[in-house]
């Protein structure tokens, strides 16, 4: 049975409060705290190694925390199940990974088509659902492809279709431009903020780039474990009138 979608909440959409994480001797994460509104694009920036793709691991329920708490919608994520959090990854969270990771047998088409398969839906219903995803993304021309007969802007662009194509809550984006250069990036980034505006979907987003973390509505950055919010706006800080001449000597 498909599970029935988050459709509102109180407060945050998604929070994680104190997550530690170690593998071995090595702390990935030291009591992170995080949260993302309904419709919000969150940029989480920081150094490679910073921890960044295991926060997104416990986010979306790929990896339990070692301690702390993941909550969706007032749900403790990182107490439920696996099938639990693989039913939320199929149908609430849409992923998007650095290099895509399409299915290399698949064409674009049946990428796309895929969660919607897993997910119950009419072959018929979801053919023409994921064609419709293709064309907002500009892909749809090459629906018959294979990943390894794209481009890496074009193989992104599917991989953000298959991501949205069953109406997700968050889209959670792990470097989604990182293999790609600046223009296909430009592109990648403005035909995802276009189309989650559209929906509202939230989008947390990975990234290292400061380009890419521009698109955000707000940004945090990672470090040794810990999220690192930005310093509140101070007007006090940025005098609007220059200083008396006085005050230049």
């Amino acid at each position: 049975m498909t599970p029935t979608r988050l459709q509102s909440t109180a407060g945050p959409l998604l929070q994680a409060r104190g997550l530690t994480k170690s593998y071995g001797l090595t702390r990935a994460l030291r009591g992170a705290d995080l949260s993302l509104d309904a419709g919000e694009i969150l940029a989480v920036s920081g150094a490679s190694g910073s921890g960044k793709s295991t926060l997104l691991h416990c986010l979306t329920g790929i990896t339990n925390p070692d301690e702390g708490a993941v909550l969706y919608g007032g749900e403790r994520l990182d107490q439920a199940d696996e099938k639990r959090r693989s039913a939320l990854r199929r149908t609430d969270f849409g992923i998007v990974f650095q290099f895509g990771q399409l299915i290399s047998e698949l064409t674009a088409l049946d990428n796309v088509l895929l969660p919607l398969l897993l997910d119950g839906r009419p072959r018929a219903e979801a053919v023409g659902h994921a064609a419709e995803w293709l064309e907002r993304f500009g892909v749809r021309a090459q629906s018959g492809l294979k990943p390894g007969e794209l481009s890496g802007g074009q193989a992104q662009r599917v991989a953000l279709a298959r991501a949205l194509v069953t109406g997700p809550t968050v889209v959670f984006a792990d470097e989604p431009t990182g293999a790609l250069d600046s223009l296909a990036g430009e592109q990648v980034m403005s035909a995802l903020v276009h189309a989650v505006r559209e929906s509202g979907t939230a989008v947390l987003l990975i990234t290292h780039d400061a380009r890419v973390a521009a698109y955000a509505d707000r940004e945090v950055t990672l470090r040794d474990g810990v999220v690192l919010a930005a310093p509140a706006f101070d007007p006090a800080a940025f005098p609007t009138a220059p200083p008396a001449a006085e005050e230049l000597s």
